[in-house]
């Protein structure tokens, strides 16, 4: 049943993350403190020395569970950017109350959502443009790239750094920048979103996004855009809508009716860009818009209400909380 579904099957890996940074008098960051919590995000059915399948562990003669597989929580840790100090530190916790395995892109919607927020931060205590503050740290003339065609796509203004007005209408509007390559080996993406925040109810909304990417030599441009697309819509679900609840004792998420996901009318204006190499090697697409598309909506949240949001997901309970 739907019920059993729920309160057995895995769930992707909680995280915590922790970062600290120093900035100079020029803007440029001088120390880089990155360092997570997780439980495996690798977990799989099939183990060397045991059966993973849960089925098996309750028969009449038990087999037992395979070693526990670690891993994936270190993904997109390190940053692209170019700092002349930097610790990045992964705890992998070996027991956990729940069971975890693979949800896409494993740690690094997590570590690009914290590692991008972070970004805006320290471009924000140096008075700098997000988008210039960034460029300031990448010498990657790819990772350069994509970062300036999504500028151009969305018309991004130096003014982007600034705090959004409040509309009449009770609504806060704002605008935010997420990059990232995907595991710092397969495709560059860039994301900029346009998020809109109603302030009597909490409600927050994409209005569009904007993406560029670099997948190196592309082979089928329409099925490259639909992965982006495609994560990017599963992403803002995830940022605004999705989580499990659970007591000491208990899933308490049973039914499809108490976990929300994202709607057809909520779904963004998309707009997607490829920027092709032929003469590069492709790289793989499937989860490289993860991760900076909840970056780009935290920070356009930060742009349209001043507040830096920290937990996820988004929903109205907690934007009124943070609002307040």
């Amino acid at each position: 049943m739907r019920a059993d579904e729920f309160a057995w099957e895995p769930l992707g890996a909680p995280m915590v993350v922790k970062l600290k940074g120093s900035v100079d008098a020029v803007g440029k960051v001088t120390d880089w403190n990155h360092e997570v919590w997780t439980f495996t995000h690798i977990d799989r059915p099939s183990a060397p020395n045991g059966c993973n399948l849960l089925a098996a562990w309750h028969m009449q003669s038990p087999l037992a569970p395979g070693p526990l597989r670690t891993g994936g929580s270190d993904r997109n840790a390190i940053p692209l950017y170019v700092f002349p100090r930097q610790k990045v530190v992964s705890h992998v916790l070996l027991e956990s109350p729940i069971r975890t395995s693979a949800l896409r892109a494993l740690g690094a919607y997590a570590n690009v959502f914290a590692l991008e927020s972070f970004m805006d931060e320290l471009a924000g205590a140096a008075g700098i443009d997000p988008l210039e503050f960034r460029m300031r740290h990448l010498n990657d003339p790819r990772a350069r790239a994509v970062i300036e065609r999504v500028a151009g796509m969305a018309q991004w203004k130096p003014a982007a750094a600034t705090t959004g007005p409040k509309s009449k209408g009770g609504t806060f509007k704002g605008r935010g920048l997420g990059f990232a390559r995907y595991n710092n080996r397969a495709v560059y993406c860039a994301v900029i979103a346009e998020v809109s925040v109603d302030v009597s109810s909490g409600a927050t909304r994409v209005e569009r996004a904007w993406s560029a990417i670099d997948a190196g030599l592309v082979i089928n441009p329409d099925g490259a855009r639909n992965q982006i697309e495609g994560g990017i819509i599963q992403a803002i679900s995830w940022t605004l809508h999705e989580a499990v609840k659970y007591d000491t004792n208990n899933m308490l998420t049973r039914r499809w009716q108490d976990y929300p996901i994202l709607r057809f009318g909520e779904i963004p204006v998309l707009e997607v860009e490829l920027i092709n190499h032929p003469d590069e090697q492709p790289m793989g697409v499937g989860e490289g818009a993860e991760g900076p598309t909840v970056a780009a909506i935290s920070n356009a949240f930060a742009h349209a209400t001043g507040r830096r949001v920290r937990d996820l997901p988004l929903t109205s309970e907690r934007v009124l909380k943070v609002l307040a």
